[in-house]
């Protein structure tokens, strides 16, 4: 079985959702930032790196108690790649892959997250692994060891999309049976639509109860 830990990109200043920090949101009564730790940390990978930055503290306080390693990224405000490069500079663990996780995805599930390093495992080729529905790409993606190594060499500071744009030869696209990789919150109307979601699921669960 291969190796796979991750890095939990938790530094950004979610300007497009405005106040409060989207991580703070409620996601089925915790923040969205623990409810995302925590389903890392219930799957199979390893070794878990949160990566801070804006509002470090208030940050950190979010998944306070959770057996990961929290690193600072105080080059936060030069884009997602920096944190990418902090996270896997960070790892202590020898893995055969790196999952980048977002913060900001309330439909994951460690299920999920199971799948997709059966994925990386089972692909016949390709050092980046991309989960898709409906032909739609999807998060997290696993890197394979030769990505970690040219990112952290400086040969390859593209940014993960513009990686897997400019690669393609490079990647293996797995196809999953739900939207959990594909919905992500960076509205207020995102945030709208997974209460909406919630509620209705919330209400479902209700009636089933009493039947």
């Amino acid at each position: 079985m291969k190796s796979v830990s991750a890095i939990l990109l938790a530094a950004g200043e979610s300007r497009r959702m405005g106040k409060p920090n989207k991580l703070e949101l409620d996601a089925n009564g915790i923040s969205l930032l623990r409810r995302t730790a925590k389903i890392l940390l219930e799957s199979e990978l390893q070794e878990v790196v949160v990566v801070v930055g804006h509002e470090a503290d208030k940050t950190k306080s979010l998944i306070s108690g959770l057996p990961l390693k929290i690193v600072m990224n105080d080059d936060y405000q030069k884009g997602q790649m920096s944190s990418v490069h902090k996270g896997l500079e960070s790892l202590t663990q020898e893995s055969d892959g790196v999952m980048i996780c977002l913060s900001d995805q309330p439909l994951l599930e460690s299920s999920d997250i199971n799948i997709i390093i059966e994925a990386f495992e089972n692909r016949s080729s390709g050092s980046v692994l991309v989960p898709t529905y409906q032909g739609q790409r999807g998060n997290p993606i696993i890197l394979a060891q030769e990505q970690r190594s040219a990112i952290l060499n400086g040969q390859k500071n593209l940014g993960c999309r513009r990686l897997i744009e400019k690669n393609p030869e490079l990647v293996t696209s797995f196809e999953m049976d739900n939207n959990h990789v594909v919905f992500d919150l960076d509205t207020p109307e995102d945030y709208a639509a997974f209460q909406q979601n919630s509620n209705q699921k919330s209400d479902q669960n209700k009636q089933a109860n009493n039947k």
